[in-house]
């Protein structure tokens, strides 16, 4: 073994994902880990086109805990061998068989990042040799499927390990996990696979949730009711736990009340929208007329047993702070509008020196304007800095048109870090990006309107390129129509000829 070097022994895991969402990936697990605080090593440094990583814990607890949380992790196991082919992976394992050290070790002149030839402990296999443990083999292939026979003899190919204990396919005492990773184009599929994995399955993600959460389930939806996965991962990234009191300012159908209180938090929101507040806008699933008696935001969360969380939503303008000065938030997890399918609006009136008369006041119904990009944020990123606790999150969305972006522009504030920056990819054209702020200061400074906060109109960019597209399109079709009639002419001059 001279020609080994050894290192302190921490437990090594296959973090498998969900390939999706990819750019969130990282800020989710990263939001977890300092939630928990919870410390991990990257064994291999993490790649977007690969859908696992491979680190190390302290303990296997660790894992189980940010696995409780992530909703973009499929499962992690307990890795025992990882190679590039089945001979070396085959090599590993029978070479852990007879290491006796306590510890993982690594050849001499092993690449850097590179576990190809890394040999876990036997300690790890001979854990689940005892005759009384029942245990199973699950072959899992990504961009390829494999027949039951063909998955049944990669499994005898691992006879040679100690397990003593009976085979049980349903619930057994201990899963055993072997992966094939062959690239993430399924129009290019290699013949081997990249990568190869083996070990002890350890945890699943929280992809359950996904579904349970679904906005199929709920009574009461909207237009723009952010889907289930996406509230999660805010969740997640705002770092919502028992006990703290979390704020939405433009709280619309209450889709992010669902995932911060799924995870005990107290939920408190507002918005200016009357209608979608009391359930009387227009309904949006397809067929229905009008709104039921039992649609709310309340409804929802009693359907998810959280009723308990729920403090109350307020008919406010945002850009009218109604809170106390001195009232702080946990969190604020939000999704402003952006003008599109739904208005940005404020309470406010064209006309100048216009007055209300004594007795009009009491029947008044406020008229509304444009509520600016630039200024919505603005309010949000202010309001964050007097109302959120020192070291607490804001996590929002932000709309942008995909070529003018530049991080130099998104909102910013003194007393906010911006720690997370992810895209979700609306078009070929737009896009929007979830913001995480972390508050670093209390010294909040009376900020004007952020230069950066907004530098163009979304709404008008928008829809000025869906009139560009349309237009193209239509130059287009009359493009082809007429190379369409020329070649049809010319036909006709052929057969005459």
């Amino acid at each position: 073994m001279s020609e080994y070097r050894f290192f302190k022994m921490w437990r090594r895991y296959l973090m498998w994902f969900a390939h999706e969402n990819v750019d969130f990936r990282y800020a989710e697990m990263q939001s977890i880990l300092s939630m928990l605080n919870i410390p991990i090593k990257f064994v291999e440094k993490p790649c977007v086109n690969k859908p696992y990583w491979i680190v190390e814990f302290p303990t296997e607890d660790c894992i189980k805990k940010v696995a409780s949380r992530s909703v973009l992790l499929k499962n992690c196991i307990e890795l025992w061998s990882r190679a590039t082919t089945a001979e070396r992976l085959h090599s590993n394992l029978k070479n852990a068989l007879i290491n006796s050290s306590g510890k993982w070790i690594i050849p001499e002149n092993s690449i850097e990042n590179i576990s190809d030839t890394h040999i876990c402990p036997r300690e790890l296999l001979l854990a689940c040799s005892d005759d009384r443990k029942s245990f199973k083999v699950e072959v899992e292939t990504f961009c390829k499927h494999f027949t039951m026979k063909e998955k049944v003899d990669k499994i005898e190919n691992f006879s040679y390990l100690p397990l003593h204990g009976p085979v049980k396919l349903k619930n057994p005492d201990i899963t055993l996990a072997y992966l094939e990773f062959y690239g993430v184009d399924p129009n290019n599929v290699p013949d081997q696979p990249h990568d190869l994995f083996f070990g002890k399955w350890v945890a699943d993600g929280q992809r359950e949730l996904i579904q349970t959460h679904s906005l199929k389930k709920r009574q009461f939806i909207g237009n723009t009711s952010m889907d289930a996965q996406l509230s999660l991962i805010m969740a997640n990234q705002a770092q919502v736990n028992t006990g703290l009191i979390i704020l939405d300012p433009f709280v619309g159908s209450g889709s992010l009340f669902i995932a911060a209180a799924h995870f005990g938090a107290y939920v408190w929101g507002s918005d200016i929208d009357f209608m979608m507040l009391h359930a009387r806008s227009r309904p949006t699933r397809v067929g229905q007329k009008v709104r039921t008696e039992e649609e709310s935001i309340k409804s929802n969360m009693k359907h998810y047993g959280t009723e308990s969380r729920y403090l109350d939503v307020v008919v406010s303008d945002f850009s009218l702070t109604n809170w106390r000065g001195d009232l702080k938030f946990d969190a604020i997890i939000t999704d402003p509008p952006y003008g599109v399918r739904e208005p940005t609006e404020r309470i406010g009136i064209d006309r100048e020196n216009y007055e209300l008369s004594d007795e009009h006041l009491v029947n008044h119904v406020p008229s509304k304007v444009d509520y600016g990009l630039p200024h919505l944020y603005s309010d949000l990123l202010n309001f964050a800095a007097k109302h959120l606790e020192i070291g607490r999150r804001l996590v929002c969305w932000y709309p942008l048109v995909r070529e003018e972006y530049k991080e130099k522009q998104l909102p910013s504030h003194p007393c906010l870090k911006l720690i997370a920056n992810s895209e979700q990819v609306l078009s070929k054209l737009t896009a929007r990006r979830l913001l995480t702020y972390e508050k670093v200061s209390d010294e909040v400074p009376n900020m004007p309107v952020d230069p950066n906060a907004g530098t163009h109109s979304f709404r008008e960019k928008y829809f000025s390129m869906g009139e560009t597209t349309r237009r193209e399109r239509k130059e287009k079709k009359a493009e082809d129509m007429a190379a369409y009639g020329l070649r049809q002419f010319q036909d006709i001059i052929n057969d005459v000829s």
